[in-house]
């Protein structure tokens, strides 16, 4: 039983951590798990996004067939749950798109010049597509479905998944690449190539790379929310590949580039959009560091940027003497002042806090007490009442709430909780707890990412080191990095 119990934390504790690491970091912590706990991870504990890809990826059978069964995991393509099957499992394109595409197929094929004793056509020969009828047409090409997708799509994925139902031949990933480049897809039709194309990674990466583009549209970020959400990339790979550098910024605050928040259909839940902006911060802070005037230059840049952002970030930390960039950029399409404004302001480290006065300061104090107020739903009572009076942020519990995996763990701290209550700004409906308790979330998590980039970097023997240390610490998170980082003696553990 004690030995199971071993086993169950050290998951805990383990998916706790792989929240905030990279991903380099997070494939070394899963290859040095024995089965008994791997298995315990994969089905029982919140699973971050990224560890969700690369279990994916390269992961085995039985570790899909746990994650399948984690009920804190949705919308992947695993067993069991709503993915590329269900896609798959569609009708097939209604009549009237059938019309449309063999109307838009005889612009796009030359007609056939019949021989002087060639029958004459037979009636009817130019309908509708239909597979098995003997006048359909010879299956797609890369080239015909490319031009059809450019066509449909501009606000959902619904007809570019019909037009990929279609008899055509095997796709060519890189004439889909080329002509992403020259001209980017619509973002419907990118986000069917993402569902049912059987894309690479690498592949997929590209396809987010919008640079010679000159609109958004309403539905601008639905294949990053797709590509991640369905496995296709991890949240690293996509800050990487997300082109121009201003869109992976927008998409740590999910806002449009009318500046309105983005609250229903496809978009990032509160875990995701703190997953996301792990990445951010890990691209960011090496560059930025702490210093305002690099914050300012970035926000300066990002408009008319037209790489990725670590490519503006390198270029930022570079100094004036870097210049623009060789490439020229398109004009930043609609007001992206205020939205990236918004943005990066929630990025940037806090400024050191005030000095504080008798209630903080005896609030602070009660954080680092474990159970202080006698009991874990008067513990979380408490703070958030605090949190609502403003008396304690989420940035305050990291950093000194004990021991350290409650720190980590939203559960011990905070209450009522809806990941999908994402609709954080000034403008947002009357109850303010709602609104209250995401902004302590992402401040908690945000806190946590620079404290373990800091302290631990990728080395993964440090991580792993703080993972066997963090079920029986006793102090708060900072202790905890201290010692695993200074190589001393760790208290709370023999």
């Amino acid at each position: 039983m004690t030995y199971d119990r071993e086993h169950r934390r050290l998951a805990w504790c383990v998916a706790l951590l792989l929240r905030h690491a990279p991903d380099t970091v997070v494939t070394g912590l899963l290859d040095r798990l024995d089965p008994a706990v791997r298995g315990y991870l994969c089905r029982d504990e919140p699973l971050a996004p990224s560890a969700v890809t690369l279990l994916l990826r390269h992961g085995s059978a039985e570790d899909r067939r746990r994650v399948a069964a984690n009920p804190h995991v949705l919308g992947r393509p695993l067993p069991g749950l709503p993915g590329v099957a269900v896609y798959a499992a569609r009708p097939l394109p209604p009549a009237d798109l059938r019309g449309t595409v063999t109307a838009e197929l005889s612009r796009l094929r030359p007609a056939p010049v019949p021989g002087p004793d060639a029958p004459p056509p037979a009636p009817g020969a130019a309908d509708a597509v239909r597979p098995g009828d003997p006048a359909e047409p010879a299956p797609l090409t890369s080239g015909e479905l490319v031009a059809l997708l450019r066509g449909h799509g501009a606000r959902r994925p619904r007809v570019p998944l019909a037009l990929l139902r279609l008899p055509r031949e095997p796709l060519d990933h890189e004439l889909v690449v080329r002509e992403h480049a020259r001209r980017p897809l619509p973002a419907g039709s990118v986000e069917a190539l993402l569902l049912v194309g059987g894309l690479p990674p690498e592949v997929c990466a590209r396809l987010l790379d919008t640079r010679t583009g000159s609109s958004y549209g309403p539905g601008w970020h639905r294949p990053a929310v797709r590509a991640v959400r369905t496995g296709r990339l991890t949240c690293d790979e996509l800050v990487a590949a997300v082109a121009p550098a201003h869109r992976a910024l927008l998409l740590g605050a999910l806002t449009e580039p009318a500046g309105r928040r983005i609250r229903s259909g496809l978009r990032w839940d509160l875990t995701e959009q703190a997953a996301y902006r792990a990445a951010l911060h890990r691209v960011l802070a090496p560059a930025l560091g702490a210093d305002p005037l690099r914050w300012a230059e970035l926000l300066r840049r990002a408009p008319d940027f037209p790489g990725t952002l670590p490519e503006l970030a390198a270029s930022v930390a570079a100094g004036p003497a870097a210049g623009p960039p060789t490439a020229p950029a398109a004009p930043a399409p609609g007001p992206l002042g205020e939205p990236l404004r918004r943005a990066v302001a929630g990025l940037v480290p806090p400024a050191p806090a005030a000095p504080a006065g008798p209630e903080r300061e005896l609030a602070l104090a009660a954080l680092g007490v474990p159970n202080a107020m006698g009991d874990r739903r008067e513990d979380v009572r408490w703070v958030g009442a605090c949190l609502a009076r403003e008396l304690l942020s989420g940035t305050d519990v990291t950093r000194h709430k004990a021991p350290a995996a409650w720190a980590l763990d939203e559960d011990h701290w905070l209450a009522d909780l809806d990941p999908w209550d994402t609709f954080l700004g000034d403008d947002a409906p009357a109850d303010p707890a709602p609104r209250t308790r995401a902004r302590a979330l992402l401040a908690a998590r945000d806190e946590a990412d620079r404290q373990l980039t800091a302290a631990l970097g990728a080395d993964v023997d440090a991580w792993w080191r703080a993972a066997l240390v963090l079920p029986e610490f006793i102090g708060p998170l900072p202790e905890l990095l201290a010692g695993v980082t200074e190589g001393g003696s760790v208290p709370g553990r023999p």
